[in-house]
């Protein structure tokens, strides 16, 4: 009997041990605009789990704190999903009930921070704060610019910055400041906006890791304005040959910047610190959205034209595989699973 008794509770662990390994630690979320889906994707193995249903026209994709949902921004109206978050399960695969924005028309850039969802409102030319806990956004802001884009939180939260697309320009959004342009909620206190003139097609943005510069790669003008955040000013502008610049990113320890161009197939290199192109790295196709790995090994940019993301080894600055994601992906998330 007791001989029994020990192998029970050996062969439950054992149980236990496998399906703890077969969890996967992190995964990467790819949105296909192709086909209106998330692809789920195993961030080791880069294997496609599994897709699930996101809206009409989805953008840009962020997880969750917890690590157990994934939230789209619907950018157009349409099928019930106007002025709306989709919402999935990561566990499930499967989509929940939309997060209605009311007033706040396409939305677009996402940003989590402090276990809340940052989002930009084009159309509202305006950012909210949607809680996860009340299921309400809870806090609203004006930036008074066109095309309001893309957001960026730090990581204390007192600091949010926008690229906006139309006015040629970046919000610095400072909390403790003087009042922000009407409207606004003012659950969170006041909030300073600076607005910092830039090159035209202001879109792709980074904060540099000690959030001493801010980077926008401006698409149109073929050049990228280095911002001073402590002094609020561009401190130089670069010129870089793109041709229709999309996403900007730094790696992990701010040493390069990695830009993707939609125009071309190219994924611009540069050195953080000389501003000088490094290697120009051949995806294929023209490319949108970039995910870094947490870890600085690699790079994930979507190249739509090809249903894949290009894998780039950042110590050799080569592609070194491909995932097929779906029809034409675009915004790329991480999320750390628990």
């Amino acid at each position: 009997m007791s001989r029994l008794r020990l192998v029970v509770p050996l062969f439950l662990l054992a149980a236990a041990t496998a399906t703890s390994a077969d969890a996967p630690s992190a995964l990467l979320l790819a949105l296909n605009k192709g086909d209106h889906t998330l692809a789920i994707v195993d961030a080791t193995t880069l294997q496609v789990l599994g897709r699930a249903a996101s809206g009409p026209d989805p953008h840009e994709v962020v997880g969750s704190a917890d690590g157990t949902l994934a939230y789209i921004t619907n950018y157009t109206a349409g099928n019930g999903f106007a002025n709306s978050l989709s919402v999935v399960d990561l566990a499930t695969r499967k989509a929940l009930p939309p997060i209605d924005l009311g007033s706040m028309s396409r939305p677009h850039g996402l940003a989590l921070a402090g276990g809340k969802i940052y989002f930009t409102a084009e159309g509202s030319r305006s950012i909210g704060r949607y809680d996860p806990s009340s299921r309400k956004v809870d806090w609203t802001l004006s930036t008074g610019q066109d095309g309001t884009h893309m957001i960026i939180a730090s990581s204390d939260v007192k600091r949010l910055f926008t690229s906006n697309l139309g006015s040629a320009s970046v919000c610095i959004i400072e909390q403790g400041g003087a009042k922000a342009p009407p409207p606004q909620n003012e659950a969170g206190g006041d909030w300073r906006v600076t607005v910092v003139p830039v090159g035209r097609g202001a879109e792709g943005f980074d904060l540099s890791p000690d959030g001493k510069e801010l980077w926008m790669a401006n698409a149109q003008d073929g050049t990228v304005s280095i911002i001073d955040a402590a002094a609020r000013q561009v401190a130089l502008t670069v010129n870089v040959p793109f041709r229709r610049a999309n996403r900007l990113k730094f790696t992990p320890d701010g040493t390069r910047v990695l830009i993707s161009d939609l125009g071309a197939p190219e994924l611009f290199v540069l050195d953080a610190a000389s501003h000088a192109i490094v290697k120009r790295v051949d995806l294929g196709g023209g490319a949108a959205g970039i995910q870094m790995a947490p870890d600085g090994s690699r790079a994930f940019v979507s190249v739509g034209s090809r249903n894949s993301v290009a894998v780039v080894d950042l110590k050799t600055l080569t592609v070194t595989s491909r995932i097929e994601t779906g029809p034409g992906p675009d915004g790329l998330a991480w999320v750390t699973t628990r």
